[in-house]
């Protein structure tokens, strides 16, 4: 426990270092099925445990197994793990994969949490007949789930990393543990889509060794995360609010839109061999945005926060630029969106409002070292901080919102 007692402090010591949905069936037929191959085939967690679009009454917890499983998780408070689940499906327990998403639900707000992850292997699966291997138990971790309450909010924001692991641990030790909700992966995290192992070792595994087991990361994809063979069995790893890469959703005094931008080209560039269809889906995106500003949660919230990969103006004149910059920011300026926060361009910079674009343009840097940059924002109901710091630590970009 003392392991896990260090770990509650989020970030501090990086510098040294069930619902059932359809989008389970649809990641389960994207994702590429079987056990998890190394040259270690021994039955183990590939993964620690990694929190997924927590809210006030549920959150998700995913891990990868080196071989097929039945999974559950134990969970409890006050040092009891006194309850129990799975995750079900049309009907079926999940079993006999070995990416395993668990919703936990019916929590109580701003509340701590216990939990294990267990994975019972499937060595043999016919149609009448079943044998089990061992069960493996991770270690009790903690979470606490947001407060519904909350008079105020703070998260991190990362963005364009590339395939750079190493990146993570230095950049999220200059938030100094200060106490945070969540960390916002804005977008190309990789060059390419390659495999799973890439997933785990570029991503998962710096993640879980730093915060991921015990708060929760939300992430939209960059136009990188498009590309290459694995594209498509990415959404398979990941559990984002809605069971897609753009949503909403509110905590304390923000309520954030998150858009999925596509990739940067015309849908006919020779590049995606006709396998995408990006216009399409970024004008599905319109018709949700339009709707989504006209809700309560977005015109009651005392800020609105768009978090999006590829800005739509201070970024060239690509198409996937011009494209969101036509269907979007017309929206955003009905809506009075308050801030929005970009990658893409790995030129770090703060854009105030224009005559075109009523609201700021927060861009984070690339990276490459000297050009990587960590976001940080709180907001509360008096104002809304941003602070943008280089990895040598200055602080290269700041912005301020006041609200009486």
């Amino acid at each position: 426990m003392n392991n896990n007692n260090s770990r509650r402090k989020f970030l501090g010591n990086v510098a040294l270092a069930g619902l059932a949905s359809l989008w389970p069936v649809e990641k389960a037929m994207a994702r590429a099925r079987g056990t998890h191959t190394t040259a270690d085939d021994t039955y183990r967690f590939i993964t620690p445990p990694y929190l997924q679009r927590m809210t006030p009454r549920s959150v998700s917890i995913m891990w990868i197994t080196s071989r097929n499983c039945y999974s559950w998780v134990e969970y409890g408070t006050n040092g009891q793990l006194d309850q129990h689940t799975h995750h079900e499906t049309a009907g079926l327990i999940d079993a006999n994969d070995h990416v395993h998403r668990i919703d936990l639900v019916n929590l109580q707000p701003n509340t701590t949490y216990q939990y294990r992850v267990c994975s019972k292997e499937i060595t043999d699966f016919h149609p009448y007949k079943l044998q089990y291997g061992a069960t493996i138990t991770s270690e009790t971790y903690t979470f606490k789930t947001f407060d519904d309450k909350a008079q105020s909010v703070s998260w991190l924001m990362l963005n364009d990393i590339h395939d750079r692991p190493a990146s993570f641990a230095p950049l999220l030790a200059l938030n100094n543990n200060a106490p945070q909700d969540f960390v916002f992966l804005n977008g190309d995290m990789f060059d390419f889509q390659t495999d799973e192992q890439q997933i785990i070792d570029h991503l998962l595994t710096p993640l879980t060794q730093t915060f991921a087991s015990q708060q929760p990361f939300f992430y939209t994809r960059g136009n990188h995360e498009t590309r290459g063979k694995f594209a498509r069995q990415h959404a398979g790893y990941f559990a984002c609010p809605g069971d897609r890469y753009y949503f909403s959703f509110t905590q304390g005094p923000v309520h954030f839109v998150v858009l999925d931008t596509g990739e940067d080209k015309l849908d006919d560039h020779v590049e995606y061999s006709g396998l995408v269809a990006f216009d399409n889906y970024r004008i599905e995106q319109a018709r949700w945005l339009e709707q989504e500003i006209n809700t309560p949660a977005f015109r009651k919230a005392k800020y609105r926060v768009v978090l999006m990969h590829i800005p739509p103006f201070n970024s060239g004149d690509a198409h996937g630029t011009l494209h969101c910059r036509e269907l979007f920011n017309p929206l955003f300026n009905k809506g009075k969106v308050d801030l929005m926060i970009c990658g893409h361009t790995h030129k770090y910079g703060v854009w105030p409002p224009t005559d075109e674009h009523h609201y700021p343009i927060i861009i984070g840097g690339g990276p490459k070292e000297g050009n990587r940059t960590l976001i940080r924002v709180n907001a509360n109901g008096h104002s809304l901080d941003l602070s943008m710091l280089r990895d040598d630590g200055v602080e290269v970009g700041t912005y301020n919102i006041q609200r009486s």
